[in-house]
């Protein structure tokens, strides 16, 4: 299995919900994942149960292009040990971000794109600091291509609030 072959189904949830595990290649520098990093990318969604927690599609989109162009050198931050540190935390704490990340959703201010920039970057700043030390690289990956896709959204938005909330978002966790 390769990262570009999961990154279309899984985006959402790695770019968003997985603080620590945030990447994608480009499908001519597409790599095998170790199996733990498979398990990360495929079961996700299914860790971080949300109900009301919405991506807006330019979100989704502007991330994907981010993953899909990471190198070679950024792949290598995905390895069993790191992924598998992931899975555990994921696992015993998706219940809770899940939980956060609803209620921090219907609490924020509409539009769509606000509650998003709102409820992800709140959720994220909370939780961040207890994700697993071995997940580091990962994180760090996920900080920078949370940052420049944040900055994309906030220079294309047509809507003031949208490019405030995503301007406001990038400085990140």
């Amino acid at each position: 299995m390769t990262l570009s072959r999961t990154a279309r189904s899984t985006v959402l949830a790695v770019a968003l919900l997985s603080v620590s595990a945030l990447a994608s290649p480009s499908p001519a520098q597409a790599a095998a994942l170790p199996p733990a990093c498979q398990e990360a990318l495929l079961e996700t969604f299914d860790k971080f149960p949300v109900v009301d927690f919405t991506v807006p599609d330019k979100v989704k989109n502007t991330m994907l292009g981010e993953v899909l162009g990471l190198s070679e050198e950024d792949q290598k931050v995905f390895t069993e040990k790191a992924c598998a540190a992931w899975n555990s935390w994921a696992t015993a704490n998706g219940q809770a971000v899940a939980a956060d990340l609803d209620t921090r959703y219907r609490n924020a201010a509409a539009p769509v794109c606000n509650k998003f920039a709102k409820s992800s970057l709140a959720t994220i700043k909370k939780y961040a600091p207890n994700v697993p030390a071995e997940t580091r690289d990962l994180e760090k990956l996920a900080k920078r291509i949370w940052k420049d896709s944040m900055t994309k959204l906030a220079a294309n938005a047509t809507n003031a609030d949208c490019r405030t909330a995503y301007d406001t978002a990038k400085a990140g966790w």
